[in-house]
């Protein structure tokens, strides 16, 4: 059975009100270790999930199931689990009249794939990259994957929407022969024709050669320059942080004290004037769904809202906080709009300029961070970030890098330093090493260097 025919089974299967998402998903990746390809792979699966409603006494009830299915009986049985949890759960609180008749004109086309022909002017560049380094006496591991996620959302209140995502990335690790230094370079993209694995081996090179040079630094607060990468990684915290609803309750970052009032801090100025947050599902290269696809209920999200369109929505402007993610039922706990989640984050600086190398040029002493990982939340009413350094942390002398130094566990608020920050080159499309991997890879942020980042620890990690 097509998705489209998936969709429309389950809806006459359904009893009652029913929304039902089919993802149409296919998959292709390659690896490589020691300059040499090692593994490549295609996957593709087709997921079902199925939205059923139950009027109560007091309400409607929801119940959600995914599931694998491809045959009319699979869904007939994802419909019947929908409908018995749904049948067995209390009143939601989130309960909404469905999103009405919307068909985007595309529903009938059938789901694009990919393939290792996706590959086909990058695994020759990867080769040549793999050359040059065994030239010279480095080894390259990394990753590629490139998927197409073909999205069929139907309602029995006559919705038919249809949506096609790209999604793509490469990761990869530089070592030198003796293993003792290493560094990173990820990269993002829709399609991998913007993916240049010469300048990737280059930029790792680069970073091996700045590493021949080691200094040991104690813990402390250092001017501190984040690339991109990081950037988009503290980013991504800001933006998951930031629920109307949690911050309406007190219990994030963005809520306004009891002692000024309570509530939410929507309209007043958090981070520095020049500072701009904002998400766009028709962002140039960042492109993502244009309405909600929801296969649960959360303090963000909810099964309701499902087909709502999205558009540009400013979470922050000129430093001001504008926007929290809502969904209809938050807008009517805290009397804010309903701006649902968008799956990209763009963060300008009016005046950013130039790049990384740039921000370096200007820095008398001070560190190049590369990446963040294993970053987590220490205090949500902060939003305190605790995490480490990894893959080249380089020491900047005099507007050069001098030289590579230890890893650091650091403690910082993303949104303190958004008000701390001393410059921002301009914003570029970005990846993080932490979140962009499977979670979150549609970002462009700027570079930015912070005069006073903390360093808490010094960490053994490699």
């Amino acid at each position: 059975m097509s998705p489209q025919q998936l969709v429309e089974h389950a809806l006459n299967a359904a009893r009652g009100d029913c929304v039902v998402a089919v993802h149409d998903a296919s998959r292709a990746n390659l690896r490589w270790a020691g300059n040499t390809l090692t593994t490549n792979g295609v996957t593709h699966d087709v997921s079902v999930t199925v939205v059923a409603f139950h009027p109560t006494g007091d309400g409607t009830a929801a119940g959600s199931v995914t599931g694998s299915a491809t045959t009319a009986e699979e869904v007939t049985a994802l419909v019947a689990a929908a409908e018995a949890d749904a049948a067995s759960a209390e009143p939601a609180e989130d309960a909404a009249p469905l999103v009405g008749s919307r068909t985007s004109a595309d529903w009938d086309d059938a789901s694009p794939t990919t393939g290792v022909d996706t590959y086909a002017g990058l695994a020759p560049a990867l080769g040549r990259a793999f050359a040059t380094a065994a030239a010279a006496d480095r080894l390259l591991y990394g990753f590629v994957n490139h998927e197409l996620v073909t999205t069929y959302l139907g309602s029995t209140s006559g919705l038919r929407l249809r949506h096609v995502q790209p999604t793509g990335h490469l990761g990869c690790t530089g070592k030198s022969a003796d293993l003792t230094r290493s560094a990173w370079v990820g990269r993002a993209t829709r399609d991998f024709t913007d993916v240049d694995p010469a300048a990737v081996e280059a930029e790792l090179a680069q970073r091996l050669a700045w590493a021949e040079r080691t200094v040991d630094l104690p813990a402390g607060r250092y001017d501190t320059i984040l690339p991109p990468s990081a950037v988009a990684d503290l980013m991504v915290d800001v933006y998951w942080g930031a629920g109307a609803r949690t911050a309406h309750e007190g219990q994030s970052v963005y809520s306004r004290p009891p002692a000024d009032g309570g509530g939410t801090r929507v309209g007043d100025r958090i981070v520095a004037p020049r500072v701009r947050l904002w998400s766009d599902p028709a962002a140039p290269g960042l492109e993502s769904a244009p309405f909600v696809v929801a296969s649960s209920s959360s303090n963000t999200s909810s099964v309701f809202d499902n087909g709502l369109p999205l558009a540009r929505t400013d979470w922050i402007a000129d430093g001001v906080l504008s926007h929290l993610v809502g969904t209809r039922h938050s807008t009517a706990l805290t009397g804010l709009p309903t701006t649902p989640y968008v799956d990209n984050l763009v963060l300008e600086v009016d005046g950013g300029a130039g790049d990384v190398a740039d921000l370096v040029a200007g820095t008398e002493r001070g560190l190049l961070l590369t990446c963040l990982w294993y970053i987590r939340e220490v205090d949500p009413q902060r939003m305190l970030l605790t995490g480490l350094t990894r893959d080249g942390v380089y020491l900047v002398e005099d507007g050069e890098i001098t030289g590579a130094v230890n890893n650091f566990r650091f403690n910082e608020s993303p949104v303190e330093l958004l008000s701390r920050f001393s410059h921002a080159s301009a914003s570029a499309p970005s990846f993080g090493r932490e979140w962009g991997d499977d979670y979150f890879s549609r970002t462009a942020t700027p570079a930015l260097r912070v005069p006073d980042f903390t360093m808490s620890s010094v960490s053994q990690a490699r």
